[in-house]
């Protein structure tokens, strides 16, 4: 029973049922334990009834009545045939509850029960429960807004569907973009003052869309970077760290080179007398050279020329006024901040108009694609109906054409009718010559495929029940290599220090006993048949004496008196012999009864009858207070 208890408290804590390590027998269960276990595999079994029933025990002990009569039928529905109550659950005995639980862990699917690649426990049972609520979810049927229950409306409904807006996340990396690793500054704000993902984003539902919008920017990076490295990197035949580490030099020689003749153009400026540089010649000089060097603009260069383009008489004032205000060496260190400080509130206000402009012109830019895009609708539509009128102005102008001369044309167009109808009899006299053929053709052809079709199929079946044969051995080998692992790990919990030979001989020493034990029982059987032909050989011998002993008295007892008493005497020696051997007989049945009282004494006491009769004397006072608490408040109300 120890092995059968093993089994059933693993399985058990496969199904989710919290089981300690200390407990590794039936006899340890407890009440809330037992429950625990019998409504756990009733969930694993059916998802539907055993959710309703909780498999926490309440307190009280009508709640404990009315939980223990619902596992009770829930068994006997699942098809359980032994007697089960309330009492099963709350006043078990042992032997009840290892037949409960072994129909119970029988019933369970093979992949709840025996799969070891599903997790153990209350994860398991959370996996199980939310592959389970998706599942029913996806098999409801979108139902159109007015027509949803309330239900529907909590699965279908769009109540809890947010507007995509991402924010900016910072995440801990290893590395930077380049591969190598992070500074100890950059390690030290990760560690203490970078916040957690979920909490950057200034409202938790922006939380998803940041998330996303982060994963797509990676991985665009990095697919530009593959389809780069994929065009231009290979045709290079460098490495990839060598690659990346010969566009980065060039870029800096390019960025190098943009600088060194802006200050080139600067200091020559400078050198000549009475010339004077302001901040606008600095940024033409600057964006010129930017111009001569770089062919492929960014977007910021692309909106900057736009913007220029647009308004370049604005952007000249705007970029002069500043410029005339710079502060001189000679100032006061006050009056460079003050200067400073009005300069930017300036170049702030001319950059926010310089956003409403744009904003101003993309609204403009908007409107005159939506009258672009209508304008060429129309004109396709005014070609299609110019097409058409083409097409009828030609056909007239035919028919036109041939109005002057019609009896001519019209005899003609009788000839070519004529020909024409000869000529279809002749195709059609020639489609029937090349059809039979083919029509014969074709219904061999439809009888060779469906010959195949019929053979596709059955092969078809052949391979679907092989592959089913090959998942069923799979999933065999599967198990039997966890059994395996089990039985291995089970070996290696073993102890060591005992040999391979003190097994064998303990084992030859089982079996010689069990051989002495059988020698005994079939000597003692013998003795028993020997002993029960003896006592029947004794028993006849002793009925034919007393017959032959009863005739030859009874003759002499006619004819003398002594020889009567001596008859008298004969047949009550008789009748207490046979008094004798009927008390023995009562006593070997009066033995024999008291081993069996013995052993239902034994069982019974194995089924902890004094404890569950404390415990049903214990709920029946704590319903009598129940029941008088339940009366004073109904008197009370």
């Amino acid at each position: 029973m120890d092995e059968v208890d093993r089994i059933l408290i693993r399985s058990l804590r496969l199904c989710g049922t919290e089981v300690p390590e200390d407990v590794d027998s039936l006899c340890q269960f407890t009440t809330e334990l037992i429950v625990e276990s019998v409504v756990q595999c009733l969930r694993v079994i059916n998802p539907s009834v055993g959710g309703s029933i909780s498999h926490v025990l309440p307190p009280g002990m009508s709640a404990r009545f009315r939980i223990g009569m619902s596992l009770a039928q829930a068994c006997q529905d699942l098809g359980y045939q032994g007697e089960l109550g309330y009492q099963t659950f709350l006043y078990s005995s042992e032997p009840e509850i290892r037949r409960l639980l072994i129909f119970l862990v029988e019933k369970l699917p093979r992949d709840a029960a025996e799969d070891p690649d599903q997790p153990a426990g209350k994860t398991g049972v959370l996996h199980r429960a939310i592959a389970a609520s998706v599942k029913a979810q996806l098999s409801l049927p979108w139902v159109p807004p007015s027509c949803r229950t309330p239900t529907l409306q909590q699965a279908q409904g769009s109540y809890l569907m947010q507007h995509f807006h991402a924010q900016p996340l910072v995440l801990v990396r290893e590395n930077d973009t380049s591969g190598q690793k992070i500074s100890p500054e950059l390690t030290d704000f990760y560690q203490k003052y970078l916040l957690p993902v979920s909490a950057q984003p200034s409202q938790p539902a922006f939380l998803a869309a940041s998330l996303l919008e982060l994963n797509m920017a990676e991985l665009s990076g990095v697919q530009e970077w593959e389809s780069e490295w994929k065009s231009q990197g290979l045709a290079s035949r460098l490495s990839a760290e060598e690659y990346r580490s010969r566009k980065r030099q060039r870029l800096q020689k390019r960025v190098q080179e943009q600088l060194r003749q802006c200050s080139q153009r600067l200091s020559a400026a400078q050198q000549t007398p009475g010339s004077s540089v302001d901040l606008v010649d600095m940024l033409k000089s600057f964006v010129a050279s930017g111009e001569d060097t770089l062919t492929k603009g960014s977007r910021f260069t692309h909106t900057e020329k736009f913007t220029f383009k647009q308004e370049p008489d604005r952007l000249g004032v705007q970029l002069q006024g500043p410029a005339d205000c710079l502060p001189s060496s000679k100032k006061n260190e006050q009056d460079i901040m003050a200067e400073q400080q009005q300069e930017a509130e300036f170049l702030q206000q001319q950059l926010d108009g310089l956003n409403l402009r744009i904003e101003e012109v993309g609204a403009d830019l908007r409107k005159l694609s939506l009258s672009l895009t209508q304008v060429d609708n129309e004109m396709q539509q005014t070609q299609l109906s110019s097409l058409e009128k083409d097409n009828v102005l030609k056909i007239k102008k035919q028919a036109l054409d041939l109005l002057p001369d019609a009896e001519n044309n019209l005899s003609k167009l009788q000839m070519v009718v004529e020909s024409s109808a000869q000529r279809i009899v002749h195709l059609a006299t020639q489609w029937e010559k090349h059809r039979v053929p083919l029509i014969e053709q074709h219904r061999q052809l439809k009888k060779l495929h469906d010959h195949k079709e019929l053979e596709s199929s059955r092969r078809f079946t052949d391979i679907k029940e092989l592959h089913d044969r090959i998942r069923a051995g799979a999933d065999e080998a599967k198990r039997k290599e966890e059994l395996h692992r089990q039985l291995i790990a089970e070996y290696e919990n073993l102890p060591k220090d005992v040999s391979r030979a003190a097994y064998t001989q303990r084992i030859l020493e089982i079996v010689g006993n069990i051989k002495k034990q059988k020698e005994e029982i079939t000597k003692i059987l013998s003795d028993t048949k020997d002993l029960q032909k003896e006592i029947n050989s004794l028993t006849g011998k002793l009925e034919r004496t007393f017959a032959v002993t009863d005739e030859l008295v009874f003759k002499d007892a006619k004819q003398d008196e002594s020889v009567r008493k001596a008859y008298k005497y004969l047949a009550a020696l008789h009748e207490n012999c046979l008094q004798l051997i009927e008390t023995i007989e009562d006593t070997g049945t009066i033995m024999r009864e008291i081993r069996d009282l013995e052993e239902q004494i034994e069982t019974e006491t194995t089924k902890k009858t004094l404890s569950n009769l404390e415990k049903i004397l214990s709920d029946y006072r704590a319903i009598k207070q129940e029941n008088a608490s339940l009366l004073s408040r109904a008197k009370e109300s």
